[in-house]
């Protein structure tokens, strides 16, 4: 029998990202923690944090008080206005940053926290020019697409002007035929000012990449890339904006992933973590020098609900718990010592896994026809039946109760950081059991 939930939503709802005569959603009533309840009462073990984001677990009890607290307290108010819980969690965030990052500017999400970044970015600089990564996502927005190096920026071309793409490092299948970690970092560093050099240095305003690249691939960036890509900035007059939406609070085992490689950005874009979505929130951490380019000029840019109060009531209170519960270093340590080698002991008994990689609670599988030739399970950009593969190791997940997330020939593993060592050792456990489907796909 169908429900009115699951009826209303097909006959009402736009989904993203979706050919719409195609979707079919789970109805999802409940969560607790690292589990979710669909209507009919089954329960499953979410292993991608939705889309990355609810670090916290659902439904953490002191998380729904203090937003319960702040609806008594005020529920709403413009952005004009001073107000304790928006100035808490400014300083909060701002604590939590490296260097002299000390001042937030509040969005309602990543997309338009890399939006509002590039803006101020070609403010401070009176440059033009963004580079940006291939093999990324920076949100759906009118910049913020335009910045992303993946297929979805595609059908929203042309996009706004002045972005140009570089590649980035990718050890597994590396652009510069890369041969060790260190070769490939060097190469590219050496393709990055190369492309610099040839956009005009003087020309370009910043260069913006995911620390830890997300949906794309989870890809770690080899020790000494960030730092490179930072003293290119430096030499050349150029911002570094960090985008940490996905990667920040707490999910690959720091306050901002930056933090691993000791390396401060001029401006950073957070969201999803902050507050693990119960509330939307995002926003850019703005270093003292960017910041006094506004100082006596105003900002052109703002939004209605930007520093919502329920949203940083949330923030507020959703940073105090990291801090009492530790859970940016559980996700340090869990990640290294129970899920990281839970998920490589994989590749052992797997013939389709050609890679598994991460950190902290942020790890992917990628998924191969060939070791040999590496040749992905599904091929770049696939959907619908070209996708078949992965969409079904994936489907076969959800029927025995394990959501996970994919993106072209990849499986991402990341659950909330709050997830218990033996939930964790489930999750993987189905998922060695679904990889037969994968590995009937190999040579």
């Amino acid at each position: 029998m169908v429900s009115d939930a699951y009826r209303d939503d097909r006959a009402h709802v736009f989904h993203s990202w979706s050919a719409q005569a195609l979707v079919d959603p789970l109805v999802i009533v409940a969560g607790e923690g690292a589990w979710v309840e669909t209507e009919d009462g089954d329960r499953l073990l979410d292993l991608s944090s939705q889309l990355m984001n609810v670090n916290i677990g659902h439904q953490h009890p002191k998380l729904l008080a203090a937003i319960h607290e702040q609806v008594d307290r005020l529920t709403t108010i413009a952005p004009t206005h001073a107000n304790p819980a928006r100035s808490e969690a400014a300083r909060l965030i701002a604590s939590k940053a490296p260097g002299d990052l000390d001042m937030v500017f509040f969005t309602n999400g990543g997309a338009e926290a890399t939006e509002n970044a590039i803006r101020m970015a070609r403010l401070h600089t009176g440059r033009h020019k963004v580079l940006a990564a291939y093999r990324s996502y920076h949100g759906a927005t009118a910049a913020s697409i335009t910045l992303t190096g993946e297929p979805r920026r595609w059908p929203s071309e042309p996009g706004q002007p002045g972005v140009v793409h570089f590649w980035g490092p990718y050890p597994y299948r590396s652009a510069f035929h890369s041969t060790s970690e260190a070769e490939e970092c060097e190469r590219a560093l050496q393709h990055l000012a190369d492309t610099i050099m040839v956009e005009g240095p003087d020309r370009i305003a910043a260069i913006i990449l995911e620390t830890v690249v997300g949906t794309n691939g989870i890809l770690v960036p080899p020790d000494g890339y960030l730092a490179g890509v930072r003293e290119l900035c430096d030499r050349n007059g150029i911002l570094f904006i960090a985008d940490e939406v996905m990667a920040g609070f707490g999910r690959c085992g720091e306050w901002f992933a930056v933090d691993r490689w000791g390396v401060t950005p001029d401006l950073i874009c957070f969201a999803k973590g902050v507050n693990s979505g119960y509330v939307p929130l995002g926003g850019v951490i703005i270093s003292a020098a960017v910041a006094d380019t506004f100082a006596r000029t105003p900002y052109p840019g703002g939004l209605t609900y930007s520093g919502h109060v329920l949203g940083c009531a949330s923030a507020v209170a959703s940073i105090r718990i990291f801090e009492e519960e530790g859970l940016v270093e559980r996700a340090r340590t869990v990640g290294e010592g129970v899920l990281g080698p839970a998920l490589q002991a994989l590749t052992d008994r797997h013939p389709s896994i050609g890679e598994v990689r991460g950190l902290g609670m942020f790890w992917a599988i990628e998924l191969v026809r060939d070791r040999d030739t590496r040749e992905p399970l599904v091929p770049y950009g696939a959907s619908g039946a070209d996708a078949a593969p992965v969409t079904e190791v994936v489907a076969a997940a959800k029927k025995r109760g394990v959501l996970l997330f994919s993106h072209f020939n990849r499986i991402h593993v990341a659950p909330p950081l709050v997830t218990s060592e033996d939930d964790l050792r489930h999750g993987v456990a189905v998922i060695d059991e679904v990889l037969a489907l994968a590995d009937a796909h190999t040579a």
